[in-house]
């Protein structure tokens, strides 16, 4: 007869034998976890297959040492492709569990009149973003983290009474988000947490361009602890682009808008 038929054992001892039996196998089960997770950390730096320039480099450590970053820059600066290197990097290295993407569907318009779900919605919004990240990545690696849900898309319509922990946030075109969008987004950080937002004030596309919020969270992260920000000023597209945007910028200049309605926020 085993110890545990015995009758003359009371309830209290037998309860609590088994407890102590199944907690020790949560236990077991618990630290083989935090084994399997310690073995797929990665030892050594991500590979990615874009290599970073100087200036690049220079914002990323910005962004590591900063709870928030504001990238800005002209098209082209690399902006967006920067932010999605930073979050591939922390994720695959387990700094971080998620990364969150929002940006403004341009104009605050709404999205409802879309076909599909929220996911298909934003497609047309996120495709520069997932472009990104393929080009950082391989295929495969990007398409699985894209479907067990470690990368989240958020529209803005969607931020209010979130906290992302233990995330990284990438705010998008953050030009065409409003001062007070830009205060609710920004307030969703939580602990653990990083956001870097991009943004070209020379690309503003809200009708009211005064609206933009980018150039006050510029000018605020100055000012406040774990805040920063940084100019991009390398294009990475054709050479052609550089002059295009200055002849244009000389051709804004000249053009009188109506009240309410400055052109790039001046």
């Amino acid at each position: 007869m085993y110890w545990w038929e015995n009758n003359s054992l009371n309830c209290f001892t037998k309860k609590y034998f088994f407890m102590g039996e199944n907690q020790s196998a949560k236990n077991k089960e618990l630290t083989e976890r935090i084994k399997d997770e310690k073995i797929d950390k990665p030892k050594g730096p991500i590979r990615f297959q874009i290599q970073l320039n100087e200036e690049q480099k220079t914002a990323k450590e910005k962004i590591l040492n900063n709870a928030i970053t504001i990238l800005s820059g002209k098209a082209g600066s690399g902006k967006t492709l920067l932010a999605c290197q930073v979050a591939l990097d922390l994720l695959f290295k387990k700094s971080i569990h998620k990364i969150i993407i929002t940006r403004p569907t341009v104009s605050k318009e709404e999205i409802g009149f879309l076909p599909g779900d929220l996911r298909e919605k934003m497609e047309p919004w996120m495709q520069p973003v997932y472009a990104n990240f393929y080009q950082l990545y391989n295929k495969e690696k990007i398409d699985k983290i894209l479907e067990n849900g470690q990368v989240e898309i958020v529209p803005l319509a969607f931020m209010r009474g979130r906290t992302f922990l233990d995330s990284f946030i990438i705010v998008d075109e953050a030009q065409n988000c409003t001062n007070e969008q830009m205060e609710m987004i920004t307030s969703r950080l939580g602990l653990r947490s990083k956001m870097v937002v991009c943004g070209d004030t020379q690309q503003v596309d809200l009708k009211y361009k005064g609206e933009s919020g980018f150039k006050f969270l510029i000018s605020a992260s100055k000012k406040i602890k774990d805040m920063d920000s940084y100019t991009l000023l390398t294009n990475h597209r054709h050479p052609v682009v550089d002059g295009l945007l200055e002849a244009y910028e000389e051709f804004y200049e000249t053009i009188s808008y109506p009240s309410g309605s400055i052109k790039n926020g001046k």
